[in-house]
């Protein structure tokens, strides 16, 4: 048999498998031709690799010791309350802008939606820039929020807040866009002709309708948001216990003491695999729109 060639499995038994839809007798099941499977299989080496050398240059017996006398747990906790705020800012502003995005009708809206999508492709260290040219002390709006509040933002928690804002609140745009765009308009009618007003709709339909999606968008953003770096280090620096997340910390400790920068690495891996296995089940299988 060829690697062409494909395989024929045997219908299941009546009563098996029920509420999948009708099926002919045997269900075709293509084996991947080698011109593809080799690629393939080159790709996950590629990205797995890395991580096992990971795994084995950790100091798994000292791995406690490392992360108690480092700064990690400071950075830590400052990581996840800065990506938590900067989740809860992009729900706040990302889900309107989003149903505005998908539902409303007016001239240059594929611009704004290619601006509003830039920071997915923006290098996040250009993203710090403009930051800082935006709402530094010199900024064109920050020089007035100096003058008129006394207001600072650059190297202070609130800029690392408004750093992972700006580089994640686009993943959970595009997530939830994607939602209203295939919800159910039927439902939000039948709503309609019942009396209700447009944002009890909203809030009684609509976002049940997404809910699987706006929670797939807020766990990536928060994911994102955790990971950030080089937005951060431009607009907020790298000041332990005040602006240091902790990628920022594993890039410092890099410098200084290799060990402790794979122990925080590897709690980065963690947090990113508990964040995949939440998503994968329901949000992340196959076929599944975000």
């Amino acid at each position: 048999m060829t690697a062409t060639s494909s395989v024929r499995v045997p219908r299941p038994a009546p009563g098996r498998g029920a509420g999948r839809g009708p099926r002919s007798g045997s269900e075709v099941v293509p084996r991947a031709p080698w011109p593809l499977a080799v690629p393939a299989v080159v790709a996950v080496a590629f990205l797995l690799l890395p991580l096992v050398g990971l795994l084995l240059r950790a100091s798994w017996r000292d791995l406690p010791r490392l992360l108690l006398e480092s700064e990690a747990v400071g950075a830590l906790r400052l990581s996840l309350v800065t990506a938590t705020i900067a989740t809860v800012i992009s729900l706040v502003l990302g889900v309107p802008l989003a149903w505005v995005l998908a539902r409303a009708r007016f001239r240059g809206r594929s611009v704004l939606r290619a601006l509003v999508t830039l920071p997915l492709v923006l290098p996040p260290v250009v993203g710090g820039v403009a930051l800082l040219f935006a709402l530094g002390r010199r900024g064109f709006i920050g020089q007035y929020l100096d003058q008129w509040f006394g207001l600072t933002l650059p190297f202070t928690s609130a800029g690392v807040v408004l750093a992972e804002t700006f580089v994640a609140m686009p993943f959970l745009v595009v997530t939830v866009e994607g939602a209203f765009r295939s919800a159910d308009l039927g439902l939000e009618e039948a709503a309609a002709t019942l009396g209700s007003r447009p944002f009890a709709t909203f809030c009684r339909v609509t976002l049940p309708l997404v809910a699987p999606s706006l929670i797939a968008g807020s766990v990536l953003c928060w994911a994102r948001a955790l990971g950030e770096f080089g937005a951060t280090i431009t607009f907020a620096g790298n000041l332990p216990g005040v602006t240091q997340t902790m990628p920022l910390a594993v890039y410092q400790a890099l410098e200084r003491d290799p060990d402790a920068a794979v122990a925080l690495s590897l709690v980065l891996v963690a947090v990113s695999i508990a964040v995949l296995a939440l998503l994968r089940e329901r949000w992340l299988r196959p076929g599944a729109a975000l």
